[in-house]
């Protein structure tokens, strides 16, 4: 099984794919091995990643682990809640100027302000913080477009809460899920239902929200540019995303295998 993330991995900040990336992941895919983008992002903003690369009905991990269903069609296989009261309250008290949003799968998101221009698809919903609070989600998203991520990895910190799990990413956003969700946990349970053993999965990410994933999978390949943090937690490290980091590991594998479900992705 292969597991890819996309923001960083197959996509630039502006959501642009390369092409080397794109026929990279389609020879996988069309190698029949199982293929799972596995992504911290909403499945609304996830799917046009999927439909560009034009795959086959497959898993997806969305929204680091909290949602994983098939596509196409649209097939719900988890969804793993939280109270986001606590956190919500702890966060408006130690970043005030912060911006909130908890995700509505399949639909949007509610917020108390908006977020920058990209940064969410779907409906936009304005609450206050307690009708945000009000009820369980998948995840809460903190974003402060004048921070910066050191100052989100000192957030986390000071959070230090029990029953949730974080994950920082590259542009002050900070993900708050579920206590023991992550991409990982919700790989883990795919490779279980296909009978896959986790020796035998390839997984390559660049953000701190794939360190899990990468220290899970039989090899875990970080990008070039991802920070230390996330490399150290892999075993090997690619190329940069602008040298096309992530098609050169897949082709490794697959770029002259006409069935790569015979290939061992095993490591030493």
């Amino acid at each position: 099984m292969v597991a890819v993330d996309i923001d960083g991995t197959l996509v630039d900040r502006e959501g642009q794919m390369p092409s080397n990336v794109k026929a990279a992941v389609q020879r996988v895919a069309g190698s029949g091995t199982p293929l799972v983008l596995a992504t911290g992002r909403a499945w609304l903003d996830a799917r046009p990643v999927f439909d560009e690369l034009v795959l086959p009905p497959s898993h997806v991990v969305c929204s680091n682990g909290a949602v994983w269903l098939e596509y196409p069609p649209i097939v719900e296989r988890r969804q793993r809640t939280f109270d986001p009261g606590p956190v919500i309250r702890e966060v408006a008290t130690l970043a005030p100027h912060a911006r909130i949003a908890v995700e509505d799968l399949g639909r949007g998101f509610r917020l108390n302000r908006l977020f920058p221009d990209g940064d969410l698809t779907g409906a936009m919903t304005l609450e206050p913080l307690e009708e945000l609070a009000s009820r369980p989600v998948t995840r809460v998203i903190v974003r402060d477009p004048e921070a910066d991520d050191q100052e989100f990895i000192d957030l986390a910190a000071k959070l230090g809460m029990h029953g949730v799990s974080y994950s920082v990413g590259w542009s002050a956003w900070l993900d708050i899920a579920p206590e023991g969700v992550n991409k990982a946990s919700a790989l883990a349970t795919i490779s279980n239902e296909l009978g896959i053993d986790r020796r035998d999965v390839l997984a390559i990410g660049d953000g701190r929200n794939d360190i899990e994933m990468l220290a899970w999978a039989g090899r875990g390949v970080a990008m070039g540019d991802a920070p230390d943090e996330v490399k150290a937690a892999a075993d090997e490290v690619t190329a940069d995303f602008a040298d096309g980091g992530a098609a050169l590991e897949l082709d490794r594998w697959f770029a002259f295998a006409p069935d790569a479900r015979e290939r061992v992705l095993r490591t030493a």
